[in-house]
């Protein structure tokens, strides 16, 4: 039996990996903050393991006998300060890296197109291009932490592996729930017309992608996209998602005007601890055109798309009736 240690286990990605690793057959150890609520993922994993990824102290031990370590612990939300992307996805991943070292069979480590550069159009882009920075912290702080796996490669019996993963969707998903709240609490305009692919990915799609990356020698020390082949754009998705509590996209931004709104709210809101109600990530994600190449996990992994949009908009619809009814 495989075992598995998973970072961010009680996440909105986290919980769907330990309910597919326990139906393959894989005995979970799950990291969890002290006290943290694991109610919900308790059918699916073997036992929780308390720990801090920023607090190397409180690793001590967590990757031995350990066959993939999954990380997925970060901070993903689309604002805060450096100070708060930095400390759990730079140094955190590090904390991990160091604790599992020489213990642990393989790493995993989830990361997203951002550390490819939001910003600009990211278009069939694949995995040979280098990492940019762009001045957005959750970007910058996946770039600096890709190069520190990389760094680990030889420390690690089966290697390291990273996911890329394009915008996540699925019932708790942050493009679902933080969208459904933004809509009911203001407008929410589309940018540049909402014309550019919504470039995502279901959740149990990409969960499929990370655990055949897991488990494929091939996978050692490569980096994979993970992107559904939907033809989406933001203007579509974001009427269909808004359609579900009765609301739809109201007018239009244009992309420069957006982000110089965007970086000037910022500048006032992060400081004081307060969430921005347009941030330069969000724009970045929906005002550019974000479909990455992604034949090389086709190809090297034999992954595709299983999940349709119309099923996975289904999933969404129906946690969305149950959560704002």
């Amino acid at each position: 039996m495989n075992e598995a240690l998973v970072t961010g286990a009680t996440g909105f990605i986290g919980t769907r990996l330990c309910k597919a690793l326990k139906e393959t057959g894989w005995k979970i150890r799950a990291l969890a903050l002290p006290g943290e609520d694991t109610s919900h993922i308790a059918d699916d994993i073997s036992e929780v393991v308390p720990g801090d990824i920023t607090d190397p102290g409180t690793l001590e031990g967590i990757g031995n006998e350990i066959d993939v370590v999954f990380h997925l612990a970060a901070r993903v939300l689309d604002y805060g300060s450096k100070k708060q992307f930095y400390l759990p996805i730079v140094h955190g991943t590090e904390n991990m890296l160091t604790a599992c070292a020489h213990h642990a069979a393989r790493f995993v480590f989830v990361s997203s197109i951002a550390a490819c550069g939001l910003g600009r159009h990211l278009k069939g882009i694949d995995e040979t291009a280098p990492v940019q920075k762009s001045g957005i912290p959750y970007n910058d702080a996946k770039a600096e932490a890709e190069l520190i796996v990389r760094s680990y490669q030889n420390k690690f019996k089966n290697g390291c592996t990273i996911v890329r993963p394009a915008n996540v969707i699925g019932p708790r998903s942050a493009w679902v729930d933080e969208m459904e709240r933004q809509f009911l609490r203001s407008m929410v305009p589309l940018i540049d017309k909402g014309r550019y692919s919504a470039s995502l990915v279901y959740v149990d799609n990409l969960v499929d992608g990370i655990t055949r990356a897991a488990t494929s020698e091939r996978a050692s020390g490569q980096v994979y996209h993970f992107r559904d082949d939907w033809n989406v754009s933001w203007k579509r998705y974001l009427t269909d998602l808004s359609a579900m509590i009765g609301k739809k996209p109201a007018g239009s931004l244009p992309y420069p005007v957006a982000w110089t709104l965007a970086s000037i709210i910022e500048r006032i809101f992060t400081p004081l601890g307060l969430r921005p109600p347009i941030t330069r990530l969000a724009i970045t994600t929906m005002g550019r055109d974000n479909d990455v190449d992604n034949s090389k996990a086709k190809q090297e992994l034999g992954w595709r798309t299983r999940v349709s949009y119309p099923e996975a908009m289904d999933a969404i619809q129906k946690w969305v009736k149950h959560v704002f009814r």
